[in-house]
């Protein structure tokens, strides 16, 4: 065999070798974006679970704040929608109106000495905060791991790899803006 057609041969195996180590490296990242969503998907759920219980904590106390209770409810049942259509993006706007609900709620039971008193909103309100800031660290891991698949697939010389075997970038869950907004606590006494 002569010279030229090994070298040949040898860039030819090259080339494929490094395809295949692109190729490893976008499957890698692709399931480490999926793995961060079962992740957070494991929280949202188990707050999901947790939030009937408070309402109903709450319900014996707040007879006058159905309003605050509906807009906790109605927002959770729209979590699980997007949550069990794999909907990113209304996962993150529902948030967004959960999370401000639940603010109001909290905000609203501390007129109520006697609810906050109670153990049981003591605990379902400590679980429930912990599980929103772990669901807050969660979502950064998440779009870290989104913004390095991305990334990767736009890059030179990923991009011909990722387009050739249709890997795909993914949504970063981004929560509603209403959740950045600050709680209105005056207008939740009149």
């Amino acid at each position: 065999m002569e010279v030229g057609t090994m070298v040949l041969i040898g860039v030819v195996a090259l080339l494929i070798v490094y395809a295949i180590v692109i190729y490893n490296n976008l499957v890698g990242l692709k399931h480490a974006v999926s793995q961060a969503w079962s992740n957070i998907d494991v929280l949202l759920k188990q707050r999901h679970d947790e939030l009937p219980k408070l309402v109903e904590t709450c319900k014996q106390y707040m007879k006058h704040e159905r309003e605050t209770l509906e807009q906790v409810m109605r927002a959770r049942a729209a979590v699980a929608n997007a949550r069990e259509a794999q909907d990113v993006g209304g996962v993150g706007q529902a948030e967004g109106m959960l999370r401000v609900g639940l603010g109001n709620l909290f905000a609203v039971a501390e007129a109520y000495p006697d609810l906050k008193a109670n153990e049981s909103f003591q605990h379902l309100q400590t679980r429930i905060t912990s599980l929103e800031n772990t669901i807050a660290d969660r979502r950064e891991f998440y779009n870290a791991s989104v913004n390095a698949n991305n990334v990767r697939i736009e890059q030179f010389p990923d991009i011909m790899v990722a387009r050739v075997l249709n890997f795909r970038s993914a949504d970063l869950l981004e929560f509603a803006t209403e959740e950045k907004a600050d709680v209105n606590l005056q207008g939740l006494f009149q």
